[in-house]
């Protein structure tokens, strides 16, 4: 029985969201994150909510740290079903003011450390013939101004996820890419960025979300039955997502001035 998930991120957020959809249905969940209060109170809310699991610190970056997590997951469960790769940090400045340490965090976490978690847990899918779970963002299919290095991270997530879909499919390993938009989150308290009101302002997005963690891990779940690969939780996503593929120029030409906007807006705050 196919019962068996662990879940990067799983300290707060969408990652804990995640854990309690499943748990509702008695998952075993192995939870992963650098916040271990978070961790401990996941697993709290996952044994009330009829699951159960172990907690371990993880840093997504540390190739050794994410083998060691799929060894618990061998030596605890005897295996593992679904991998959720949904650790993830935020960012954002323009192009001319990120510096390249901007540009190495952002992609060791938000890419890399998603291709050291299908890598690592790779040997153990092949077994069950489970599934991969990539967690990107609208931005890696709309490339928002002002957010270049989480754009490219996340655009790499799902190049990546397209690349193992056709890869794995052989092996009878199931991949599905989610790309939320902005949603209710703790996301911003990772927020690197060069300039206040650049957070301000994605503060402001996640705020103005109608749309709950929890909805999304309810959309994922009810998509992952369906066999969906791509996972746009938003309708606006979806709209936007469909129009990029009709008329890429008009897309473009709307975030353009969106960038001028936010130029204009940056200058008078600061």
């Amino acid at each position: 029985m196919q019962n068996r998930m662990m879940i990067t991120g799983a300290g707060s957020g969408l990652g804990r969201e995640i854990a309690l959809r499943w748990a509702q249905e008695g998952w075993r969940l192995a939870l992963a994150d650098v916040n271990e209060a978070g961790l401990a109170e996941t697993l709290k809310l996952v044994r009330e909510a009829g699951g159960d699991g172990f907690i371990r610190r993880c840093d997504v970056r540390d190739y050794s740290q994410l083998t060691a997590l799929a060894q618990a997951c061998e030596e605890q469960f005897g295996g593992i079903d679904i991998i959720v790769n949904n650790a993830g940090v935020a960012s954002g400045g323009f192009f001319s003011e990120l510096s390249l340490e901007d540009w190495d965090w952002q992609i060791s976490i938000n890419l890399m450390g998603v291709v050291k978690g299908c890598k690592a847990f790779l040997p153990l899918l092949e077994k069950s013939k489970g599934k991969i779970v990539n967690i990107a963002s609208m931005a890696a299919l709309m490339q928002g101004p002002g957010m270049s290095n989480y754009n490219v991270a996340k655009a790499g997530v799902v190049a990546l996820s397209e690349s193992l879909l056709v890869e794995l499919r052989q092996l009878e390993i199931g991949v599905h890419v989610v790309c939320p938009s902005f949603f209710q989150t703790n996301l911003l308290d990772s927020f690197r960025g060069p300039t206040p009101a650049m957070k301000a302002q994605v503060g402001k997005l996640l705020e103005s979300s109608p749309i709950s963690a929890a909805d999304i891990a309810n959309y994922i779940h009810d998509e992952m039955a369906k066999g969906s690969f791509m996972i746009l939780p938003h309708e606006m996503g979806r709209m936007a997502w469909a129009l990029k593929q009709k008329n890429p120029q008009a897309l473009y030409d709307e975030m353009a001035s969106m960038a001028e906007k936010m130029r204009g807006k940056v200058k008078s705050v600061s």
